[in-house]
């Protein structure tokens, strides 16, 4: 047997499809997306509320359009834009609330709970996909995530102060004193 009967044969790579090229520009914007509005604009309660208003409303969308049985582009585009939508808001300001809610003296344990909380909720959100999509179908599936970040929304919009231009000591002593 000669040395090219047993090599692996090559197969050339087909040329990229719109599905490939729409990914691949997801994956930039959320590359670029890791500075994402907080860092443009340094305020992390607006870009937590715009990132969850985006939400509600793509997974709303994504709801109706599931119950119309309607499949192809359109789902596709929206799920990537929800991608998009949390990796340019959610995503960076999570990063920027947990490393500001702790005080001087706890922080690294606290940060070290909360980022173990944080990989906690990917996995059951990763892991409860199927199981809600099987109880619950595609659209009541994205309809209860439009809830969930709904919900996030309220909590936000009560709780999360703006800690825009202070430092970390200004913010502290700003819930002590309860302003934040």
């Amino acid at each position: 047997m000669t040395a090219s009967a047993r090599s692996p044969t090559c197969v050339p790579a087909a040329s990229p499809s719109w599905t490939d090229r729409l990914t691949g520009l997801t994956g930039l914007t959320r590359l670029t997306g890791l500075t994402g509005l907080t860092g443009l604009t340094g305020l992390t309660r607006l870009t937590g509320l715009t990132g969850l208003t985006g939400l509600v409303l793509i997974y709303t969308v994504l709801g109706i359009l599931y119950r119309a049985h309607l499949q192809g582009k359109p789902m596709l585009v929206l799920v990537l834009a929800a991608i998009a939508c949390y990796a340019m808001s959610l995503a960076p300001a999570t990063w920027v609330v947990i490393s500001e809610i702790f005080p001087n003296r706890i922080r690294s344990s606290g940060v070290s709970v909360a980022v173990t909380a944080l990989w906690s909720a990917c996995f059951l959100l990763t892991y409860t996909f199927p199981l809600l999509n099987s109880a619950l179908g595609p659209a009541g599936t994205f309809w209860t995530y439009a809830g969930v970040c709904l919900a996030g929304m309220l909590f936000l919009s009560q709780r999360l102060k703006e800690t825009k231009g202070k430092t970390l000591e200004e913010i502290e002593t700003d819930a002590r004193m309860g302003n934040a």
